[in-house]
């Protein structure tokens, strides 16, 4: 029997078994799978095997990470459903652990070529750091700082200098040539020349002077600086080479024992090479090990335990799917062969019969967008807003779509029939002349009345659509949002975005610099309900023929 296959402490006779496979990347687990969670979660907060600050206790004062976890609902070979447990990455700085399967690599292994190069990179490192903080270099830096400004003064002095004398000696040839005779004047233009010849040797002289002892100075910083290079020039080969011998340590298998690699596996994506940590998460570990062992997998869950990193939004104890930058690629490798259910991502509103049509006149139409309808084609999904006005305003040019709302929110979108009319409302739009006014119901009680949330915002290059807040390369993300009501734990809010970013309204709501209460119904930073409870409210704007103050509002179909 497996070491890590985990018998339910519980009867689960009357749970209802899956047929399918969770599809990784967009589900809600399956309620035996909440049961094997819960189980591991009841051993997290009771542990004694390992040491690790989570966050959950303020007291604590050592840094804190906070992990994410997963588990596989499995039958063994006698037809006895259990579980396996995982934690994404290393855990207490070891990868061993009493119920959480290994790695497909353990890089930790005391015995392993990792730990070894990574102890020469590390070494290459501190080398590094003493030879850029090193004081005699610095000095060396701060004179040659100095030198340069002393130079530029000395060479703008020498320059001034040739100019004033070639003045004065023109000054000289018009006043003094005419009162001398030929032979006079002939002795004193050969004199004048004389002296044009000594400034110019003399600044000469001087950029000579000036260039020797800057040669001198570059020459002593050389020394510190190609060693520096070339430490770099090591550490870069080291690393690359390293990194390559990990890749090729991790090797996936599927049901049919089929082995892959990460290189191989990352070859025809965008990526072209693996993401750092690839092989890393939860869902890979789980699945390898369930492949190694006969074991048949039947659903799995991943939840996140203790406190949210700085950049994404992480609830402790929340479940998340599977990342799709780093995961996606691996397990359509490892699921081949097994019966997914289907990708809810590709299915949208079905309910939409005829858009409602708030407004219409010859230059713009208003229309109220449904929840889970697309403003615009997807890849998968060509059904949308676009596509419904274009066929049914067939002379309509330009490119119709002004504005877009997310696929999940729903309220006001307005279009343009003819491409002036696209250019000035978009135009309204970029100079953020359009006023906007989005409703939300939050799943907990705002404290403050009112006020601003401003945290800049970028996609999470591992996880799209999600997005994180990043101050380094994040766009500016800003937000004005209102108190409505509050009841039942819930808040009701109005929400102001002066910027427009994706998904900004639920980034600024659910991250815990931001309002740190998610949206009811949000499937990517909060919990999924029967809809995301967010609606564009209210559109203001100026009309791009009659210059006609537009104003336009519809209720939502939720409400406190």
């Amino acid at each position: 029997m497996s070491n890590y296959f985990q018998y339910f402490k519980q009867s689960i006779s009357a749970f209802e078994i899956p047929t399918k496979f969770d599809y990784p990347f967009y589900y809600q687990p399956h309620a035996i799978a909440k049961l094997a969670c819960k189980e591991v979660q009841d051993y997290l907060e009771n542990q004694t095997d390992f040491t690790h600050n989570f966050g959950l206790d303020k007291t604590e004062l050592s840094l804190t990470i906070g992990k994410m976890f997963g588990v596989l609902v499995v039958k063994n070979q006698a037809n006895e459903i259990g579980y396996l447990a995982a934690v994404s990455g290393k855990l207490a700085n070891t990868n061993q652990h009493k119920i959480f399967v290994p790695p497909v690599f353990d890089m930790l292994n005391k015995n392993g070529f990792f730990l070894e190069q990574e102890e020469r990179l590390n070494e290459i490192n501190r080398l590094l750091e003493q030879l850029e903080n090193n004081p005699n270099l610095h000095q060396l830096r701060s004179n040659y700082t100095a030198f340069e400004i002393e130079e530029k003064s000395k060479i703008e002095a020498g320059k001034q200098l040739l100019k004033t004398n070639k003045k004065e000696r023109k000054t000289q040839r018009d006043t003094i040539i005419p009162t001398l005779n030929e032979q006079e004047t002939a002795i004193f233009e050969n004199d004048l020349i004389k002296q044009s010849l000594r400034d110019k040797h003399e600044f000469r002289q001087l950029n000579k002077e000036l260039e020797t002892e800057r040669n001198k100075l570059q020459e002593e910083i050389f020394v510190f600086d190609e060693e520096i290079n070339q430490l770099k020039e090591e550490r870069k080969l080291k690393s690359n080479s390293l990194q390559n011998q990990l890749f090729d340590q991790y090797q996936f298998i599927n049901k049919f024992k089929q082995e892959k690699g990460l290189r191989d596996i990352f070859e025809q994506t965008s990526f072209q090479q693996p993401p750092a940590a690839a092989g890393e998460c939860a869902a890979p570990k789980l699945l390898q090990y369930a492949f190694q062992e006969n074991l048949e997998p039947i659903c799995m869950a991943e939840f996140w335990w203790g406190d949210s990193p700085k950049s994404e939004v992480r609830k402790h104890q929340h479940f998340y799917p599977a990342c799709t930058g780093k995961c996606e690629p691996i397990l359509g490798h490892m699921l081949q062969g097994i019966e997914l259910d289907d990708n809810l991502l590709l299915q949208q509103n079905s309910n939409v019969d005829q858009l409602e049509i708030i407004y219409q006149d010859d230059d713009i139409l208003v229309v109220n967008k449904p929840e889970e309808f697309l403003s615009v084609p997807g890849i998968e999904i060509t059904d949308s807003v676009y596509i419904r006005i274009k066929k049914q305003f067939p002379n309509a040019t330009g490119p119709l779509i002004v504005h877009r709302l997310d696929m999940s929110t729903s309220g006001i979108l307005v279009l343009a029939l003819n491409k002036e009319s696209h250019k000035t409302i978009q135009q309204q739009f970029i100079k953020r002349k359009v006023k906007k006014r989005y409703i939300a119901l939050l799943d907990g009680n705002v404290e403050n009345d009112n006020g601003t949330i401003d945290l800049p915002l970028r996609v999470d290059l591992d996880d799209r659509p999600r997005q994180m807040v990043c101050y380094e390369h994040g766009k500016n993300a800003k937000t004005d949002y209102q108190v409505i009501k509050r009841k039942d734990g819930k808040t009701l809010i109005y929400f102001y975005p002066i910027t427009g970013r994706t998904h900004q309204l639920r980034m600024h709501a659910s991250h815990h610099l931001g309002l740190n209460i998610a949206i009811v119904g949000d499937d990517l930073y909060g919990t999924k309900a029967n809809r995301l409870h967010l609606h564009a409210e209210y559109l203001e704007f100026i009309h791009p023929t009659t210059k006609e103050l537009m104003k336009f509002q519809v209720e939502p179909n939720f409400n406190l």
